[in-house]
């Protein structure tokens, strides 16, 4: 079966719509809004231009918040609208819809962050705009499947957002103090600058975080697509 670009641009933007529950435009504008703030009031307390590391936070930030609400509620939201029974009706529908949607999401994730950090590129500070977008979309991913997991769980996406928002608050702060520079923190910032005989430690450390985080995001994926085999639970 041939996909033709028009089909597959359509059904990309069917699954964009979805995703975002047709609120898009609300979650761009206030991530925009977000990054704008966290830019401006770093620049107005610190007399320092920011560089690569300070900016890999600046764009995780509205990164975090685009991720947030699909991954939360993409359950919900399809009870609500009456569509669960339909797509529980699709053959193979975990892998053909939820997977979809799921890289869809990424996909447009990436994109906005590639435009933002472009923009900091030209106006803040000089890095590749490649490896920071590489590098911001593991733990995005792992929160975006995680969020996942959680919402065919609890199934209920105002509690989904409950917990996804103490998992975040959690991993923010054993990483400031606890996992600083470690493997296992979700936030391992790579652009970090590093002394000349610790490169390579971090490097190898970089590695590990990265390989633990996707590994975590497939287990997390592939759990919330289990829960789904059970559509009992859901009416």
């Amino acid at each position: 079966m041939k996909f033709r670009p028009g089909s597959l641009l359509s059904f990309a933007r069917y699954n964009a719509s979805q995703v975002f529950s047709g609120k898009f435009i609300y979650f761009l504008l206030l991530s925009l809004a977000i990054f704008c703030i966290v830019v401006v009031v770093h620049t107005a307390q610190e007399e320092v231009p920011p560089n690569a590391a300070t900016i890999y936070y600046f764009l995780l930030v509205p990164g975090t918040l685009l991720v947030f609400y699909p991954a939360a509620y993409s359950v919900q939201s399809e009870v609500d609208a009456g569509m669960l029974e339909t797509l529980f009706g699709i053959p193979d529908y975990r892998y053909k819809v939820w997977l979809a949607r799921q890289v869809v999401q990424q996909i447009i994730v990436a994109l906005l962050l590639s435009m933002l950090a472009w923009l900091c590129q030209v106006a803040l500070a000089d890095f590749a705009i490649s490896a920071m977008v590489f590098h911001l979309m593991f733990p995005l991913l792992f929160l975006g499947s995680v969020g996942f997991m959680l919402a065919s769980t609890i199934r209920n996406g105002n509690g989904a957002a409950a917990v996804l928002v103490v998992v975040v608050l959690f991993a923010w702060i054993f990483g400031v103090e606890a996992l600083q520079g470690s493997r296992w923190n979700l936030f391992h910032n790579p652009f970090e600058q590093a002394e000349s005989y610790v490169v390579i430690v971090q490097q190898a450390t970089t590695f590990h975080n990265r390989v633990y985080l996707l590994a975590g995001s497939v287990l997390a994926t592939l759990g919330g697509l289990l829960r789904l085999q059970r559509r009992e639970r859901f009416f």
